[in-house]
């Protein structure tokens, strides 16, 4: 298996940011677990045109890419399983200013479905919360 290229967004409002949550095993553990939306970059797409598809495709919703935060290498084992990422990290903001306003997001992709969620970016920074991928954490410091 090769490493994976992703791209996610990152929308902060009122000291949070909007992530999908997760309950299952994780690196760290089992129970939830968070990460900002987005996805595999597809072979010929430019990393900021995963964030637009995935918002739309995820959410139903347009966003505008504000600035590049940074690119991260995330390798993780869960179990037996070992996982390799690169993902190019962004902030985003939605075009409709009116969604900042809704407190759950419904993320359908095929036949799953999950929910977006406001986190106040100071749980993850006192590990209160899982965030991923690996090294976010410590970006979202930094800013």
């Amino acid at each position: 298996m090769h490493p994976r290229a992703k791209a996610l967004g990152i929308i902060e409002y009122n000291n949070c940011i909007l992530v999908e949550e997760y309950k299952g095993k994780h690196e760290t553990g089992e129970g939830y677990y968070y990460r900002p939306l987005g996805g595999t970059i597809e072979l010929g797409e430019h990393s900021t045109e995963t964030i637009i598809r995935e918002f739309q495709e995820e959410l139903g919703v347009a966003v505008e890419i504000v600035a590049y935060l940074g690119c991260l290498e995330n390798i993780f084992q869960i179990e037996n399983t070992i996982g390799h990422e690169l993902i190019q990290l962004y902030f985003v903001c939605f075009s409709n200013k009116a969604l900042y306003k809704k407190d759950r997001f419904t993320i359908t992709e095929g036949q799953n479905i999950s929910y977006g969620v406001w986190v106040p970016i100071e749980t993850f920074l006192q590990v209160e919360k899982t965030l991923y991928p690996n090294g976010l954490t410590e970006l979202l410091s930094k800013k």
